[in-house]
């Protein structure tokens, strides 16, 4: 492709950008029309937005993986998209205040509670969907399962009180960040890009000491994320070693003791980089 070519298909997907049009391929028609044949798109999508894309996707032929694919064996399906996140999605946008009533631990509940929404989460994990909301009263931010969440009601909330509730979150949510600097060794400098996908659900910065061709990364998570951290590292075994972080370090250092300790090997006469 020419300059000039380039700069023409650049100038069209501009305007149609600007016009809210976007380009699909044959593929990815297909593809879509594939997704919707599954009991999820009932509830993801309101019936008139379904019987649309339907309707457009009338002429396409669904993608075909049965003969591409041999499904053998698989876990227990969950359900990837759960009926309440609709309405939580409108609450977030429009910044309003929700009453949901969920049950806890030991088949209690929670009835009638006024909480500020502020985020939706899923644990690839698990496989479930979570709300991080603020408990207008407890003060309090707070993590429940939407498979716990039996009802849910948007109220209106002046615009006031939201950025209180906002500027509250962000305070809760300082307060809980942790750091750690991981180092990466040398030899394994060629391995950045896979090193940085795996810190990829983290916020992070990287650094580079030309003099001695060294990357350093500057992790930033919550404070309950550190065992997640630590797997993570644990996954790239000797490529990386934290340098920042002495609470993470002593827990490096503790599991990997027991781990030598397992296999009846003292770690007196090993040394083990944290």
């Amino acid at each position: 492709m020419n300059p000039f070519e380039k700069i023409f298909n650049y100038q069209l997907l501009s305007r149609l950008d600007e016009s809210g049009t976007f380009m699909i391929t044959s593929h990815e028609r297909s593809w879509l029309k594939m997704m919707l044949q599954h009991p999820a798109a009932a509830e993801a999508f309101t019936a008139v937005t379904l019987d649309k894309l339907q309707l457009i996707l009338e002429l396409e032929q669904p993608l075909e993986l049965t003969t591409v694919f041999v499904e053998k064996a698989r876990s227990l399906e969950r359900q990837v998209y759960h009926p309440h996140l609709r309405l939580l999605r409108r609450c977030l946008v429009n910044k309003s205040r929700i009453r949901l009533s969920f049950s806890i631990k030991g088949d209690q509940s929670r009835n009638e509670q006024l909480g500020f929404p502020y985020k939706l989460e899923y644990s690839m994990v698990k496989r479930e969907w979570y709300l991080l909301w603020y408990h207008l009263r407890n003060h309090m931010l707070m993590s429940t399962r939407l498979q716990k969440i039996s009802t849910i009601t948007e109220e209106s909330l002046p615009e006031e009180m939201s950025a209180k509730a906002l500027a509250d979150i962000q305070k809760i949510l300082e307060k809980r960040k942790a750091e750690a600097f991981i180092q990466i060794n040398k030899e394994y400098n060629r391995e950045l890009s896979r090193i940085l996908y795996a810190f990829s659900c983290f916020e992070k910065e990287v650094s580079y000491d030309a003099s001695d061709d060294r990357y350093t990364i500057h992790l930033s998570f919550a404070g309950n994320e550190s065992e997640y951290v630590l797997s993570k590292i644990r996954f790239l075994g000797k490529r990386v070693r934290i340098i920042g972080n002495e609470k993470l370090q002593q827990r490096m250092l503790e599991t990997a003791s027991k781990a030598l300790e397992r296999y009846g090997i003292s770690d007196s006469s090993n040394e083990t980089d944290t």
